[in-house]
């Protein structure tokens, strides 16, 4: 009976899972909507889980599964996760960890890396060759984070709403509010107030924000300078708590995956004045790549099946 390994990368909008050998052949591979554990906890995301994976590992379980799960921000929550998902007659062996795990391993192989997501949060991890780990709780402003397209969609509305009734200067940050949600701009406020429309949804604003920003309107422009600065401070600290003067510094998710843009080249060019030894890329494989990768080397793989894997996803 073949031996087969689970990676599962978990975000608010999509799951994707990747299935394979101890070979690293690409047996399956899936995607699904999005779950986070936070919001509806343990039991409900193995389920969710279960359902998405099990009838994709061929009568066989895992023998382990990576697990790089939005959500998943301490140690009670991944301890949490682990022990449940190990009660599960399709997964033997489980680990799981936040989601940017899964871009520090699927950017690159290298030994010292920061990775930082900014999607609808933000959040870094990082690793260096001498065996550090760098990781931060990113709950939110509770633990002095800002950033992502949800925090950023806040600011967009609130300072829409000062624009409106004139406590705040004009911006274009108005009518971009007003036509996305079809609504006038204190009608908006008004319904993410009362819960008739999720303050999720404020994150759906923010690409229009950049492009606000890019055409010069000066409101948008800080709130893009303020998003490019709490990446940089995240990779420069987390810089520092692995005592690296430089390393590859791997930036993914929604809003800056593209690798291009006004957010991204101010990204870049902040650290090339505050960590000048180290070197920025965009990642372009799926994170889900990585938590496939880590399965492979916790189930003992050999190297060559990290490149053959690398290659089919």
């Amino acid at each position: 009976m073949r031996t087969l390994i689970l990676g599962v990368d978990g975000g608010n909008s999509k799951t994707d899972v990747v299935v394979a050998n101890l070979e690293g052949d690409l047996f399956d591979r899936v995607r699904g909507p999005g779950n986070n554990a936070h919001a509806v906890g343990a039991e409900a995301t193995v389920a969710f889980l279960g359902g998405l994976v099990e009838r994709h590992l061929a009568d066989a379980p895992a023998s382990r599964g990576v697990f790089y799960l939005c959500g998943v921000d301490i140690p009670s929550d991944r301890a949490t996760l682990a022990a449940a998902l190990e009660r599960e007659p399709w997964v033997e062996r489980a680990t799981v960890d936040n989601d940017v795990f899964a871009l520090l391993r699927a950017g690159t192989d290298a030994g010292d890396a920061v990775a930082v997501v900014c999607g609808a949060g933000i959040n870094c991890a990082g690793r260096s060759s001498a065996g550090g780990v760098a990781r931060y709780p990113s709950l939110g402003w509770e633990t002095g984070d800002w950033g992502g397209s949800v925090l950023l969609g806040r600011e967009v509305l609130f300072h829409a709403a000062r624009a409106e009734d004139g406590r705040g200067e004009p911006t274009a940050l108005r009518d971009i509010v007003a036509g996305h949600f079809g609504l006038s701009v204190p009608e908006v406020g008004e319904a993410v107030r009362y819960g008739r429309i999720p303050a999720t949804r404020l994150g759906e604003l923010a690409p229009a924000v950049v492009a606000a920003a890019e055409a010069g309107d000066p409101v948008a422009h800080q709130l893009v300078d303020r998003l490019a600065e709490e990446v940089v401070l995240m990779a420069v600290r987390a810089l520092a708590d692995l005592e690296l003067a430089g390393a590859t510094i791997l930036l993914g998710g929604g809003m800056l995956r593209g690798g291009a843009g006004l957010l991204y080249d101010e990204v870049v060019a902040r650290l090339a004045e505050r960590a000048p030894a180290a070197k920025p890329i965009a990642v372009t494989a799926p994170p889900v790549l990585g938590a496939a990768l880590d399965a492979l080397d916790a189930a003992g793989a050999p190297v060559a099946a990290i490149t053959r894997l690398r290659a089919a996803v």
